[in-house]
């Protein structure tokens, strides 16, 4: 062996290649409502595309309320209770309870102007303040991600965007990507027109942001400082996240895009705004399957909800075949082991890109025997 390849190994030991850095960053759930089987869907499938992903990648998950409760959806929703309701205790409401009175300010009609909901905003902007209401939902979404297994990415904490609007308008601008129309009172709009998109409005002329502009607010910032972004969003929102990564692009972002389809209930596929959630909720479904042992409902929903619907929105929801995947993970759990190393079962998932990909993982599951070290995949991943 010569003295130069003794140093070419040594070097090799001594600096492994870094590992990849991947922003995870799902579409973030308004505090106002149950968690229904859509939500579930997109939910599990990031909590599985981070857990997988964080054993090759250094991954962060970036969900953050904070940045998106300046949204009419949340702020207008809490202008909306104080202004009908006055000083009410939602300490023992149940999400049902919270998201009735959701779905009663989506069909009320009566939007408040902006300047009555700026308030809220500057409570949540300058102090992370959170109203009562979206508080209890929040508390109780934590219990439902502990049954789950979930990663919690900070439900109950303060998280803002690293840039303030103005900031965020100044960025866009300055990346040619910007229409902003505020000198003459008019709005703000994304602009792509470059690359064929069409104009996109994120600002209102009264100042209102809609929930594009926060996710600039927060990508603009964070997104360089990774190798790769993964967004993942609901398949109706697929032009406005098309306009977000070509927003990313000029600052050399590596985004990919990832669209879930919604999971219909007995064909039809309804907002959560429209309510009709009775015996769907995710504290329904975990109550539901109570009989079952912890880790095989985790894995089973995770099964159900990523590898049985798939990423589309054609099959409606079933809970008999749900129940069929808590049985198939009991079996699962208690069946022997496969060989071989996790992030060699792993590796097979990824592709071109640095994540796991859920549906192809989970789907694997599926399979008469497994391939890969069951349990240790079992153990790291789904439960």
């Amino acid at each position: 062996m010569t003295v130069r390849t003794l140093a070419v190994r040594r070097a090799a030991v001594a600096d492994p290649p870094p590992r990849p850095r991947v922003l995870l960053a799902p579409v973030t759930i308004t505090p106002a409502k149950p968690l229904l089987p859509s939500h579930l869907k997109g939910l599990l499938w990031t909590d599985v595309m981070f857990r997988a992903t964080r054993l090759l990648a250094d991954v962060t998950l970036r969900s953050s309320h904070t940045t998106y409760d300046v949204c009419e959806q949340t702020a207008g929703f809490w202008e909306y209770l104080d202004r009908t309701l006055g000083d009410t205790d939602y300490s023992t409401c149940s999400e049902e309870d919270i998201g009735e009175l959701y779905v009663r300010y989506r069909a009320a009609g009566d939007r408040a102007p902006f300047a009555a909901c700026r308030p809220y905003v500057e409570a949540t902007e300058r102090h992370g303040w959170v109203h009562p209401a979206s508080a209890r939902v929040l508390e109780l979404w934590q219990a439902h991600y502990a049954r789950l297994g979930m990663h919690d990415p900070g439900l109950g904490q303060r998280q803002p965007p690293g840039l303030g609007l103005a900031e965020m308008i100044d960025r866009l601008g300055s990346l040619g990507m910007c229409l902003d129309l505020r000198r003459h009172g008019g709005p703000v709009y994304l602009d792509a027109t470059r690359d064929g998109l069409p104009l996109r409005q994120i600002v209102a002329a009264d100042g209102r942001p809609n929930y594009l502009a926060c996710a600039l607010r927060e990508l603009l910032a964070l997104a360089p400082s990774y190798d790769e972004v993964v967004l993942l969003y609901d398949r109706e929102l697929e032009q406005d996240y098309l306009l977000l990564a070509r927003a990313l692009e000029p600052l050399g972002v590596r985004a990919h895009r990832v669209a879930l389809g919604r999971v219909p209930i007995e064909g039809r596929i309804r907002s959560a705004r429209h309510g009709e959630w009775r015996g769907h909720t995710a504290g329904a479904l975990l109550d539901a399957a109570a009989s079952y042992d912890p880790e095989a409902v985790r894995l089973g929903m995770r099964m159900y909800f990523i590898a049985t619907l798939g990423p589309g929105d054609r099959n409606s929801f079933r809970g008999d075949l749900l129940r069929r995947c808590l049985r198939r993970a009991e079996r699962l759990l208690s069946g022997p082991d496969g060989s071989g190393s996790i992030a060699g079962a792993l590796e097979r998932h990824r592709g071109e890109h640095s994540y796991v990909d859920p549906y192809r993982l989970t789907s694997g599951l599926l399979a008469a025997r497994p391939r890969g070290p069951v349990r240790e995949l079992l153990a790291g991943v789904f439960t």
